[in-house]
């Protein structure tokens, strides 16, 4: 019992990494360039859970709609500042800028909300569901099953939809997306809104449990990139796999050994990939990145 309630909590939190890991990978593809404040857009869907659940007393599933749509407006204005204005510059450019940008947010929040942890609502309320002689947490699974129907959207958009077409002949190659007229800078913008209301929605479901904090999404850009090196630059299913791996060590292996050895364990994992994969476990062709 206690086993499967290990699994529940490791699959659900690597639901949530793998929402941020796939808006890392969204923005990646769309523009060749690293958004190292992908993580401080996780940080801004929490903080906007919080507004609204003050705002609005109705069942955290409610809110979600909500800040997904104010996220991904988010996600337009940060592409207008953070990447257009600088992607005739050198990639350091794009670079620096995500990073600024970030750093930016994190002390708009300190003085908007102060340093200390803040918790937003449950999407179905608190407490456990019993299941026979199995207890679980009804927020890890209600985390597994938003995380799901994202997912799951995200691929239906990309692969079934003449806008997801365009979106992925922007990412493979944006002269000719351009030159049968694709509108390859709206493309690029949609790709942030769709990553940052991936990253929003990561927000909602780690911040009723794990809290959010000005600083929170420091430690989730990290995670990210470590999930895309594992599953492979490019890749949305590696992404996800290497969410998955990286929740696995947090919550199944720390849960044998200490969080200490869990996370030392993780980065030797993360090293031999390295050295005899590095590609990552989906590989893709080799691609120049900032």
């Amino acid at each position: 019992m206690l086993a499967l309630q290990l699994l529940v909590n490791a699959v659900a939190l690597g639901a949530a990494y793998a929402l941020v890991a796939l808006g890392f990978v969204l923005v990646l593809n769309a523009t060749g360039a690293v958004n190292f404040a992908q993580g401080d857009m996780v940080m801004a869907g929490g903080y906007a859970a919080v507004v609204l659940a003050g705002s609005l007393p109705v069942p955290g599933l409610v809110l979600l709609p909500l800040v997904l749509l104010l996220t991904a407006a988010f996600g337009v204005v940060f592409s207008l500042i953070a990447y257009f204005p600088l992607r005739a510059r050198p990639p350091a450019a794009v670079f620096i800028s995500t990073i600024a940008t970030g750093i930016i947010l994190q002390n708009g929040a300190n003085l908007l909300f102060g340093a200390e942890p803040r918790a937003a609502p449950a999407l179905l309320g608190g407490g456990i569901l019993r299941l026979g002689a199995f207890v679980l947490p009804r927020q890890s699974l209600a985390i597994i099953a938003v995380a799901a129907v994202l997912g799951l959207a995200q691929h239906w958009l990309l692969r079934r939809t003449q806008f997801g077409r365009a979106l992925r002949a922007t990412a493979q190659d944006r002269e000719m997306a351009r030159a049968v007229g694709v509108r390859v800078d709206r493309m690029i913008a949609a790709s942030f809104a769709l990553a940052t209301t991936l990253a929003g929605a990561a927000g909602f479901l780690l911040a009723n449990q794990f809290f959010v904090t000005p600083t929170s999404g420091s430690d989730l850009i990290l995670k990210a990139y470590i999930a895309v090196t594992i599953g492979g630059w490019g890749s949305l299913a590696g992404a996800v796999l290497g969410a998955m791996l990286i929740a696995l060590f947090e919550v199944g292996v720390s849960a044998v050994l200490s969080y200490e050895a869990a996370m030392a364990a993780l980065y030797a994992v993360l090293l031999a990939l390295l050295w005899l994969r590095p590609q990552g476990l989906i590989g893709e062709a080799a691609r120049a990145r900032a």
